[in-house]
């Protein structure tokens, strides 16, 4: 395994590079029998897609996905789905002046030291670009989820750059170019505009959630679901931070506050974020994932060339100055691949097995 696959039972091996001919991915250990079709996985990719307002990059892909294998007059056979996207707006002049010079807070560095060759255009693997296949194996992953289980999925930017999103409405985050749950946007409208102009970039915090998750998905020690998803949302591009349920806010509360009563009617609070022990309680999974600024942007920086040495970078080309404004579709999607994953795993070794104890409604609060 070098890094390109995840999962144990629901396995994705994500490939390709952001300027090679596709992108794409394989979906090996979905369940047979499922209809699918390249539309329901389109309506994600369309969410994620680029080009979708001036406050993301132009580059204009349609994200046209194709169901190359797996799928049989309209269902899955439990066979590999391979899922093919084209490139078809790449612009890879832009990176002809960087191809010696490794970027600021980009993986230009690590990956020449690593593999000694790097694929300069767009970031090559490294870039934002490969999440699309991710948002597509999470596509599949949802659907079987939701008329499995009943699990829903969503997700909402709630801090971009010093701004804090306050929490509204999950109805207004399909309304946006910010997946804001807020009906106002021109606040962060303005922000990016002046952000844009001054030729840099900024972070943002977004928070995914998945409610009707079934009580005990996950394993003790070291395959709990919180440990598995925070892995997963570490490997999406430019998250530097992971919160399960209270997150850091747990550091200042007491126990008296922080623990999360169970009534018969309910847990009275969710400060564990939907897992206890490793295991899933029911109640929502909640997270929030911090996602650091882009770190392609046309201001010059100081940096090393690939003699070592000293050179001034400057990054042409079309980028997100914030690359969080799209990260929500595909927080979703990997939530998604580890429930999906787990719920496989839990049918496998539990499947016969009765809990000694109906499960209690998920909350007491809406």
């Amino acid at each position: 395994m070098s890094g390109n696959t995840l999962g144990t039972l629901f396995c994705v091996t994500n490939f390709g590079e952001s300027h090679g001919p596709a992108i794409g991915c394989v979906i090996d250990g979905c369940p047979p029998g499922m209809a699918l079709t390249e539309a329901d996985i389109q309506l994600d990719l369309d969410r994620r897609r680029p080009g979708t307002s001036r406050h993301v990059t132009q580059r204009n892909e349609s994200d046209s996905v194709e169901i190359l294998s797996g799928v049989y007059e309209g269902r899955t056979t439990g066979t590999p789905i391979a899922l093919l996207i084209r490139n078809t707006d790449q612009r890879s002049k832009d990176y002809t002046n960087i191809a010696q010079s490794f970027r600021p807070g980009h993986a230009d560095y690590t990956y020449f030291q690593k593999y000694g060759i790097r694929d300069p255009r767009g970031g090559g693997r490294s870039s934002a670009r490969l999440t699309a296949p991710t948002v597509a194996a999470g596509a599949v992953a949802k659907k079987w989820l939701k008329e499995k289980h009943g699990v829903e999925f969503r997700a909402c930017m709630t801090q971009i750059g010093e701004l804090e999103i306050p929490f509204e409405s999950w109805e207004h985050v399909p309304h946006n170019p910010f997946f804001a749950p807020v009906a106002d946007v021109q606040a962060y409208e303005d922000y990016m505009d002046r952000l844009r102009k001054s030729g840099d970039s900024i972070g943002a915090k977004v928070r995914v959630q998945a409610s009707g998750v079934p009580v005990g998905l996950g394993e003790p020690l070291y395959d709990k679901l919180d440990a598995d998803i925070a892995h997963v949302m570490m490997g999406l591009n430019a998250v530097k931070a992971v919160e399960i349920g209270a997150g850091f806010d747990s550091v200042t509360q007491r126990g008296t506050t922080h623990g999360d009563s169970l009534t018969t009617r309910g847990f009275e609070t969710n400060n564990a974020g939907g897992v206890l022990g490793g295991i899933s309680s029911g109640q929502d999974i909640e997270v929030s994932i911090g996602i650091k600024p882009t770190s392609s942007i046309i201001s010059p920086r100081h940096s090393i060339n690939t003699l070592g040495e000293s050179v001034e970078v400057i990054t042409k080309g079309r980028h997100d100055p914030c690359v969080g404004i799209r990260a929500a579709p595909i927080a979703e999607a990997l939530l998604a691949l580890v429930i999906m994953d787990h719920a496989l795993r839990h049918r496998a070794q539990c499947g016969d097995v009765e809990s000694g104890l109906a499960p209690i409604p998920a909350s007491i609060q809406s």
